[in-house]
């Protein structure tokens, strides 16, 4: 590797952005599972999808391949697993963070999520399921009866 530092891989794979849900990264989601060294060295990323089926796990796949590559590991795999399941327990709280930021609730206790505009929900404005599927189908859509804002909101899973 012509004498420069390689970065670490965890670090490299789990800055890469969600390609559906890109204010956050796929180790925030809980998406990236860990980095192995194989004995040879060669390095493989571990992902799991948010649900069987997700259509964002190829894209997902080569943006890790692709930066590991730029950071030094241009032989690097990805391997994904299926169990554990994912679920909405592994997203970080940088990762809720940013997505309440971008305007994204969590699912909230008994999967009624709070209004992630204005704070309703559980003593607070009315929330109102509008459609079981958002932007992605790991989301579903939500009108706020408060500020009257639509949102979208995480499922739990």
């Amino acid at each position: 590797m012509n004498g420069t530092a390689l970065r670490d891989p965890l670090e490299l794979a789990g800055a890469v952005p969600d390609p559906e849900l890109r204010v956050v990264t796929i180790a925030e989601l809980g998406i990236l599972r860990g980095v192995e060294t194989g004995a040879d060295g060669r390095v493989t990323a571990v992902i799991t999808p948010t649900y069987s089926g997700c259509p964002a796990m190829d894209a997902i796949a080569d943006d890790v391949r692709a930066a590991l590559a730029a950071g030094g590991y241009p032989d690097a795999r990805v391997r994904t697993v299926l169990s554990p399941a994912w679920s909405t327990d592994m997203i970080t709280e940088s990762g809720w963070a940013a997505l309440r930021r971008a305007g994204i609730a969590a699912p909230g206790e008994h999967g009624t999520p709070s209004c992630p505009h204005c704070a309703g929900g559980a003593g607070g404005p009315v929330v109102v399921q509008l459609s079981r599927y958002a932007s992605t189908p790991c989301q579903s859509l939500w009108r706020c009866h408060g500020c009257l804002e639509p949102f979208n909101a995480i499922k739990k899973l």
